[in-house]
């Protein structure tokens, strides 16, 4: 995997937001993971993992046995880790009440990658059913 400078882009219709779902199909190789894997690979793409996924990788490296730190030098060579700001903690609050009403269950993870979409633009990918059918996502 070539390292990707993401200081010399900006962000545009290229940015894509890989949510915890769709890194791990990325990790286990599924058939779902190779469509992520030609969007990460794609050098035209810039790719952002939401800060709230690393908890959420790391739970699952644990429960799987395998080793976070691999996954981890993985994920921040090939894509650049988004902070969570004030603003998205807001606006997600919005987002989350307003997708419960029809989207049972969905959460507040879920809705701060929906925030940081809404901020930075781009596309989210995921194959989380909550995601399933929301504009500016690449359901996998």
């Amino acid at each position: 995997m070539k390292e990707k400078n993401l200081s010399t882009k900006t962000y545009g219709d290229t940015v894509y937001l890989i949510d915890t779902y769709a890194w791990v199909e990325y990790f286990i190789g599924s058939k779902r993971g190779e469509k992520v894997k030609k969007i990460i690979e794609d050098e035209n793409n810039i790719i952002l993992t939401p800060e709230c996924c690393l908890a959420e990788i790391k739970g699952w490296a644990l429960r799987e046995n395998m080793d976070f730190e691999e996954l981890y030098f993985i994920l921040r060579k090939v894509s650049d880790i988004q902070c969570i700001l004030t603003q998205d903690w807001l606006e997600a609050a919005t987002i989350r009440s307003e997708l419960r009403k029809t989207k049972k269950g969905f959460g507040m993870m879920d809705a701060l990658i929906m925030a940081q979409q809404k901020r930075m633009g781009g596309k989210v990918v995921s194959g989380d059913q909550h995601f399933e059918h929301l504009k500016d996502v690449i359901f996998i």
